[in-house]
């Protein structure tokens, strides 16, 4: 095992860590609950700019657990389709975006298991997806590359944890599976992560 690679997952969790402070995901007042009373009282521009503020962080989840751009805007589509559908449900026991998540987690998985019906001779293989070859941008298709060896909601917890933060809890919480689960995915996860992110590196 190398410096570098033993520095890998640390130097993408240091990166991401400081992306996700600056976008205000550890607020305790939801940023967002302005929008949704908006919306719920009829302003429909409101959800509109709940689509703008999200999209991003959603898409780009969809295209790391997919590895297609096609497919992820498809599910990601499908996202936003559910949570307008569901938004009047919406209670605010927690931060939108977090309950936005978890609808994009059970889309993801929906179109995981319709594709792996439909294309069952093409399930594990690693996608083709193009990078540069900058060397952030090399770190980053490792640890897309190497998460595509993982079972869908083992992919899920690692790039939530790892990439984006999200506290053990608030992976429970999103995902709709006990503590421990989420806890045993990363313990058991992670190493084999650093294992294959190695084997791309030699």
């Amino acid at each position: 095992m190398t410096a570098a690679s033993c520095g890998t997952l640390e130097a993408t969790t240091a990166t991401n860590a400081r992306t996700a402070a600056k976008s205000g995901d550890y607020l305790d007042v939801d940023p967002d609950g302005d929008l949704v009373t908006r919306w719920k009282a009829g302003d429909e521009r409101a959800f509109e700019s709940l689509i703008r503020r999200h999209e991003g962080r959603v898409f780009g989840l969809l295209l790391r657990m997919l590895g297609n751009r096609e497919d992820a805007e498809d599910v990601a589509q499908e996202t936003f389709i559910k949570a307008y559908q569901a938004l009047h449900r919406f209670r605010g026991e927690s931060q939108f975006f977090t309950w936005l998540y978890r609808i994009a987690w059970r889309c993801f998985a929906d179109h995981h298991r319709r594709r792996k019906s439909e294309q069952s001779s093409a399930a594990g293989q690693l996608p083709e997806v193009g990078y540069t070859t900058h060397e952030r941008d090399q770190l980053h298709m490792d640890f897309a590359r190497a998460l595509m060896n993982f079972e869908p909601e083992r992919r899920m917890v690692l790039h939530l944890h790892l990439q984006r933060e999200f506290t053990h809890h608030e992976i429970a919480r999103i995902m709709d599976r006990p503590l421990g689960t989420i806890k045993s995915h990363i313990q058991r996860g992670r190493p084999k992560l650093q294992q294959y992110m190695e084997a791309w590196q030699t």
